[in-house]
């Protein structure tokens, strides 16, 4: 089946008691026992709920993997991930990470002796310099948020699984920004694939939660086991709401990313801007490796306005269907700015050295019509 009939169908077979075509919220703590030890596949919805395991088997044939496990937040999620290392281990991770997941290991996992080192991963050599004999894991975002800068997936996925470092470093990619609509990185090699379900997984700014996708069975093993062990689970209707995003998933991309490429193409050409980000541009710096890694280029277009901060502010005074808001993800336009939301807790300095700058707006594109975003983007910046 294509992505589209996936999206509708797996996991989600009409329900066996009532014929119901939508999956139904288990709306429940626990499931009565026929004896001791004898029970019908559920026990105690922390463990397992039938609504959770509708969206995490969903998601598993999205992105192309056998097991999927669903989270209270996309953080949650890292922070399962982050349990399958030890203390002394090291993590070589991208110098433009979200600032939410640079928070969590800086201020929680390095208090239990995980140490991190950022670096560029738009270089292969750059990576490889950072790997140490006690490096256990690579953590690559792609594109990255808000630059959208991208890495070179199958390439470092191949150095991490090479022998030449003498011990296994696992392979982790964040593909929030790209979905699996558009890249499926365990069929690049890569062990454990991450989401925040808040995002276009979700769809409509209704939910929160997140999401891990991998192959391998010792560490679905492992995951399955903290996900119980420590309790982050996604409830059952914030299941339901992520597994009816799921359905139009793919007809809101292509309408998220039709709209995306105009704003980008309007941002370059207008007087008031002064940088674009985007793959689906011939200008961005890797615009074949976009063309080449995802079959699409994502809803998300940064700029950076001239003028600063104080053009920054009088833009986001006349907008009228771009919300300035927390979050991205959602069928309605959104304004981020990065250096006090998204990236906040990220330190000045390393901010502006990654270039996030004080001009830096970061935009999801929503799937209102193309001509009104534009006259409502034209109006702000005129």
């Amino acid at each position: 089946m294509k992505f589209s009939t996936r999206a509708l169908h797996i996991g989600q077979e009409p329900d066996a008691s009532t014929g119901s075509i939508s999956t139904p919220i288990f709306q429940t703590s626990s499931f009565v026992q026929d004896g001791l030890g004898k029970h019908r596949g559920f026990t105690y919805s922390r463990t397992e709920n039938p609504t959770r395991s509708a969206l995490e088997t969903c998601l598993a044939s999205l992105e192309q993997g056998r097991y999927g496990l669903c989270y209270a937040s996309g953080l949650a999620a890292i922070t399962n991930v982050m349990m399958l290392l030890s203390s002394g281990d090291h993590v070589v991770a991208g110098n433009e990470i979200y600032g939410g997941t640079f928070r969590l290991f800086e201020k929680v996992f390095s208090r239990y002796g995980i140490s991190f080192t950022y670096v560029d991963t738009k270089s292969q050599d750059v990576v490889e310099a950072a790997i140490q004999p006690n490096t256990k894991m690579l953590w690559l975002e792609s594109p990255t948020n808000p630059l959208l800068r991208l890495a070179d997936l199958k390439n470092l996925i191949d150095l991490a699984r090479s022998t030449k470092f003498g011990s296994k470093i696992i392979t982790v990619i964040d593909n929030t920004f790209a979905t699996p609509y558009n890249q499926n990185p365990l069929k690049m090699g890569a062990d454990v694939v991450v989401h925040s379900a808040t995002k276009w997984l979700g769809g409509h700014s209704d939910v929160v939660g997140g999401a891990i996708v991998l192959d391998d069975e010792e560490y679905y093993a492992a995951l399955k086991f903290h996900q119980n062990a420590v309790g982050a689970i996604l409830g059952p209707f914030d299941s339901w709401l992520v597994l009816r995003g799921l359905k139009t998933l793919s007809l809101r991309m292509d309408a998220h990313q039709r709209n995306a490429q105009a704003v980008a193409q309007f941002f370059a050409a207008h007087k008031s801007v002064e940088k674009v980000f985007y793959p689906g541009l011939p200008s961005h710096p890797q615009y074949d490796l976009a063309s080449k890694q995802m079959t699409g280029n994502g809803a998300v277009v940064s700029c950076v306005v001239k003028g600063g901060l104080p053009a920054v502010e009088r833009l986001l005074e006349r907008t009228k269907l771009f919300a300035l808001a927390e979050g991205l993800g959602g069928v309605e336009s959104m304004i981020g700015y990065p250096p006090t939301m998204s990236h906040g807790s990220v330190p000045k300095e390393l901010r502006q050295a990654q270039g996030l700058v004080d001009g830096l707006l970061r935009f999801s594109v929503g799937v209102e019509d193309t001509d009104d975003l534009l006259e409502d983007l034209d109006f702000a910046l005129s």
